[in-house]
């Protein structure tokens, strides 16, 4: 039950930090553009990390070169996320831009559960989590309007 209780912890952790993280990148994308704010959010990533990998003795680093290649394009997403950022930050306000992008991550999730994508165990949609999806966009819905 105690390792439940810290797994749920670190998953909130996550998601102040995204919740953190969405507008800090937003505004800095007003102010310098998206893919400046892309760059120096990821160049700060890039020096967190490499501080961690090294504290933890290169983990398996030097394996990159068995991933699947679509892994080493997972990059992108991180542009993808700070341009639209940029986009909804401005016209919608900060909750309701990090709403989308928590239900978009949730929509992602389950696509990903239902099909076994990358190779995850197979949690397909049945009716509880369809409803669960629904009173998530509906939530979205009553929020950004």
């Amino acid at each position: 039950m105690l390792e439940l209780l810290l797994i749920i912890f670190i998953g909130l952790l996550g998601g102040v930090a995204v919740g953190l993280q969405a507008p800090m990148g937003g505004i800095m994308g007003q102010r310098l553009g998206g893919a400046a704010a892309s760059v120096i959010i990821h160049a700060g990533g890039f020096i967190a990390s490499l501080a961690l990998l090294i504290m933890r003795g290169g983990e398996q680093i030097n394996q990159w070169r068995s991933i699947p290649w679509y892994m080493l394009a997972s990059g992108v997403f991180g542009l993808i996320l700070y341009l639209t950022i940029t986009q909804t930050l401005p016209k919608l306000g900060a909750t309701s831009a990090v709403l989308l992008i928590i239900v978009g991550q949730l929509m992602a999730g389950m696509v990903i559960d239902h099909f076994g994508l990358f190779e995850l165990p197979v949690r397909s949609i049945d009716l509880s989590r369809a409803m669960a999806a629904l009173l998530l966009i509906s939530g979205a819905y009553l929020m950004v309007r």
